[in-house]
């Protein structure tokens, strides 16, 4: 896992931070900065997906619920993952918590939590489990933030909860599954992840390895990089970081 580390600490530029869960093991086998703040962009649809398998737990709300006034955001890629739906004013909430997680729709996030109550009560209801987590309806606002030990958690218990109750938490995974955000040597059905990132900020929070066979849950973050839209150094030394991490799953 050394090597991990030495790949990330290779960004001189910013702060970084990993967490690494062995689901084989049940432990955290890397834990560097664990305390990072930091802004979430679009990984804060992971939490939001959260409060509304807890509600459905709860008999709160029901996956075949309909959500009416979809809208799709145009600069995201339900088109390409979803044509079949584009035309549609409503979705059930299963469909809907799929779709944002799969294409990072902000607009359906706003459909979805306005459904659920408003902003106040998401992030009441996360807060009561992961106090460092603030979720935004604007994914770039610097008030959408969390811990990176309490994203990771986010993850570790939709994995737990898809284990135990399926039914409860598939929508989630699917969307997971689904997205896009590929990372060059990592089969695309051993990585389902979701990226966040901002013009100095990256973050990704995901299962990694054969979902069935034991694998890492991890969260990985930068923040205070130079502007990545027009230098991508620290993107790539992370991107190498997790094909090594990749590998060490392959030797448990």
């Amino acid at each position: 896992m050394n090597k991990v580390i030495d790949k990330l600490i290779e960004i001189d530029i910013g702060e970084i931070g990993i967490i690494l869960f062995s689901s084989k093991e049940r432990r955290y086998d890397i834990a560097l900065n664990s305390e990072l703040t930091v802004p979430l962009a679009s990984a804060a649809k992971v939490a939001i997906a959260f409060c509304v398998a807890k509600w459905i737990e709860e008999n709160t709300y029901n996956w075949e619920d309909l959500v009416n006034e979809i809208s799709f955001n145009p600069e995201e890629d339900s088109k390409e993952l979803y044509p079949h739906l584009q035309n549609r004013k409503s979705l059930p909430l299963r469909e809907a918590v799929e779709v944002m997680i799969a294409c990072h729709d902000s607009n359906v996030a706003k459909c979805i939590v306005n459904y659920c109550g408003g902003w106040k009560k998401i992030n009441n209801l996360i807060q009561s489990y992961f106090p460092t987590i603030s979720i935004t309806e604007n994914p770039r606002d610097i008030e959408n933030k969390g811990q990176l030990n309490h994203m990771l958690e986010v993850m570790i218990h939709i994995f737990q909860g898809y284990k135990t109750q399926p039914l409860h938490w598939t929508p989630i995974i699917n969307g997971l599954v689904r997205q896009k955000g590929d990372i060059t040597h990592i089969p695309t059905h051993h990585l389902n992840h979701m990226t966040g990132g901002l013009d100095n900020v990256v973050i990704d929070i995901g299962i990694i390895g054969d979902f069935n066979e034991n694998p890492f849950i991890f969260v990985v973050a930068a923040i205070n990089l130079p502007n990545r839209f027009t230098d991508q150094a620290a993107d790539n030394k992370i991107m190498e970081a997790m094909n090594l991490l990749y590998e060490e799953y392959l030797k448990q």
